[in-house]
């Protein structure tokens, strides 16, 4: 079923019977990401005195609370507010949702006991390709980040240099299979969401930055169409379901 659409005066075709989705659920019976020192998200029914919300214990509906962390529980899509004391959402700042982008794989560099993702990694990687958004697959790349655990991990990140790159070169979409660009502890300087969202100059509230993605290895590095499906949400992040369109033409 290939499609035609245009896109900044450009014809794309892709097929939308093979979309390939790039997300980390949220709930998973078997296998559930963690990260910032949370518990396991909870998705259970409502009970209201002798009532309980679940068909399999009598009711004719199910009917389901469910607390978790967007920033710790799955794919997520996070906008300015998250480092703001002014309030910002998501819903608000995101709302475009079709974007080119960019997937590249990269494997994180040593520096001291850190591995993190260079400036120089990234010009490599993207060469002179101007891009709405970039994916970023990090290796080694298993289905363990499925179910990873990351606090106390000391994951990959990105270096303050990569992230003002991107920011320069006009990336206003950022994803990332990581629990957060910035390293896990850094005394809270989060250098590189403040470079990425440049909160020392014009700020860019119509940026936002996707951590906890999953891309395959059955997905190839290039160019998709990207469908950046968010939770209606009034947060600074909400639960995403990052889909891409293979580029037919």
């Amino acid at each position: 079923m290939i499609t035609t659409i245009h896109y900044k005066s450009k014809k794309i075709q892709i097929d939308l019977s093979k979309p390939l989705d790039i997300s980390i659920a949220i709930g998973s019976p078997n296998q559930q990401v963690l990260a910032w020192y949370t518990k396991n998200p909870k998705i259970e029914p409502v009970k209201n005195n002798d009532w309980v919300g679940s068909v399999e214990q009598g009711a004719c509906v199910n009917f389901n609370n469910i607390f978790f962390n967007p920033h710790a529980h799955g794919t997520h899509t996070e906008c300015v507010g998250h480092i703001t004391k002014q309030a910002v959402s998501i819903n608000a700042c995101l709302k475009q949702f079709f974007f080119i982008t960019e997937l590249i794989t990269v494997a994180p560099e040593t520096l001291g006991d850190d591995l993190v993702i260079s400036k120089k990694q990234l010009q490599f990687a993207l060469g002179n390709k101007k891009r709405d958004s970039v994916v970023i697959r990090t290796l080694p790349n298993t289905n363990q980040k499925y179910g990873a655990q990351y606090y106390k991990t000391n994951p990959p990140y990105l270096l303050e240099e990569a992230a003002i790159y991107l920011k320069e070169k006009g990336v206003k979409h950022l994803l990332i299979d990581l629990p957060s660009v910035d390293k896990e502890e850094d005394h809270c300087k989060l250098l590189a969401h403040r470079a990425f969202w440049n909160v020392s100059g014009v700020v860019r509230t119509d940026a936002t930055i996707t951590e906890l993605v999953f891309v395959p290895n059955t997905i190839n590095d290039g160019s998709y169409l990207l469908n950046l499906q968010i939770a209606p949400f009034e947060n600074d992040a909400t639960p995403s379901k990052p889909v891409l369109y293979k580029i037919e033409n």
